[in-house]
């Protein structure tokens, strides 16, 4: 019906009156111009904005610590490139091995290994530095510590004066998974140990953004936590932030220290860790991985 009636009409405009049809309006020139103009635009804001998901990041500036005293990027070079074995007895400032461990995998409430990866002088932090008390500094996470250290000496490297960046669109992106230091405060059972910083000085959200209060930054800034890949996703995700524009610098990194025997009860419960500490990657002596 409707292309009949559609022909009817038509037809019904071409045998009436000796009307002329329709002028077309004198302006039609200009607004075809204009429209061009702007598909143009339009065509060109499409191709930054393709452009800017695969343009490339430049990686400035790094810092570092490792286990075996990899505590700069060529250290750790120098220690990938060696062979250097930095698996090691859990030192005693940990926790005591020998209250936990036990050869038996089954055995309630221990550990079936005596190592792991661990970095040295996690105790020594010079507070003040970043304008906070000592006695705020003895309820924070070492984690938290170290996060502002390799933060600074990251912008250090890039020749950034990293107080100078205050207001800046810098976004601060952080994996953390643990807070085994927890257990000595909030959560160890005893709340006479819980002070007006333990909160915080625990909290794994605010490791991120205490980054960005100490040193002033305005960019987005978020603490992630999907366990082994939480650097991995906090470098895709600084990289996707300064492409879309809304960072023009990005701190990205992670943290992880063994402050507490939980954790790895847990994983020799599962039967994850090997024995010696050390992963042997496509190897058929593959029998776990160390941490």
């Amino acid at each position: 019906m409707t292309q009949s009636h559609s022909t009817s009409r038509s037809t019904s405009y071409s045998t009436s009156s000796n009307k002329r049809p329709q002028q077309i309006p004198a302006n039609y020139r200009d607004l075809l111009q204009e429209a061009t103009v702007q598909i143009r635009k339009l065509r060109n804001q499409v191709d930054d904005l393709e452009q800017r998901q695969s343009e490339p990041i430049a990686i400035v500036g790094m810092s570092c610590r490792f286990p075996g005293g990899a505590n700069t990027p060529e250290a750790y070079w120098d220690l990938l490139r060696n062979g250097v074995d930095a698996v090691r007895e859990i030192p005693i400032e940990r926790w005591n091995v020998d209250d936990y461990y036990d050869s038996d995998a089954d055995a309630p409430g221990k550990m079936y290994t005596r190592y792991g990866s661990f970095i040295d002088d996690i105790d020594k932090f010079d507070s003040q530095f970043f304008g906070i008390s000592p006695r705020e500094a003895h309820s924070l996470d070492p984690q938290q510590r170290l996060l502002l250290e390799a933060s600074y000496i990251a912008l250090e490297n890039a020749g950034l004066p990293p107080f100078d960046l205050q207001g800046s669109a810098t976004g601060v992106f952080v994996g953390l998974s643990f807070d085994d230091y927890a257990q000595r405060s909030v959560r160890s059972g005893d709340l006479t140990q819980i002070d007006a910083f333990s909160s915080l000085g625990n909290t794994r959200s605010i490791a991120a953004g205490r980054i960005s209060y100490v040193f002033g930054f305005q960019g987005p800034t978020m603490q992630l936590d999907t366990t082994c890949s939480s650097s991995l996703l906090a470098v895709h995700l600084a990289c996707q932030s300064l492409r879309s524009g809304e960072s023009n610098l990005a701190l990205a990194g992670g943290v992880s220290l063994m402050l507490s025997p939980e954790v790895t009860v847990g994983f020799c419960k599962l039967k994850a860790l090997s024995p010696d500490g050390r992963c042997k990657t496509f190897d058929a002596a593959a029998d776990g991985y160390g941490r």
